[in-house]
């Protein structure tokens, strides 16, 4: 019966291990293109609408969010949500502040999502200047998120 119970110990044990670099993984994959789309929309922006050059930015930005974005924030979620509920992260404080600034992330992706839409439209409510300043959310955002899970610091 012990043997069971270490064997069925370590498959937990190396499940999680598994899950944690998949989340990893995918988190890299989401900031890569958390990084990548504000740059888009300041090109996209400062090419005439309805120019080819504009054409392409739409396509680039459309392949970004289905290919790379979207995927990514789901896998992100789903799998941060199992092994938050494995260790018990739900106590902790650093897991509250680092889920806020998650919800932060999540919210900054839809509204590039949505920024994109306007411009495939011609509305350019943003400067090139204000795209490439909110381009620094995501980095600022990560920063903190790596100090809260690595030092845990309440």
């Amino acid at each position: 019966m012990n043997e069971l119970l270490l064997t069925t110990d370590y498959v937990l044990a190396m499940l999680y291990l598994w899950l944690k670099a998949a989340h990893l993984i995918f988190v890299i994959f989401w900031m890569a293109g958390l990084f990548m789309l504000p740059r888009f929309l300041v090109y996209h922006q400062e090419a005439e609408h309805g120019s080819p050059e504009a054409t392409r930015w739409i396509d680039r930005e459309a392949k970004l969010k289905n290919i790379i974005l979207n995927p990514s924030l789901i896998i992100v979620w789903l799998l941060g949500l199992v092994l938050a509920v494995q260790i018990g992260a739900f106590s902790q404080g650093w897991f509250h502040a680092k889920l806020l600034f998650v919800l932060v992330l999540s919210g900054y992706h839809g509204w590039m999502i949505g920024y994109t839409r306007k411009l495939a439209k011609g509305e350019r409510k943003l400067t090139g200047k204000q795209l490439r300043l909110i381009n620094e959310v995501p980095g600022i955002a990560a920063a903190v998120i790596v100090i809260l899970v690595i030092v845990k610091p309440f």
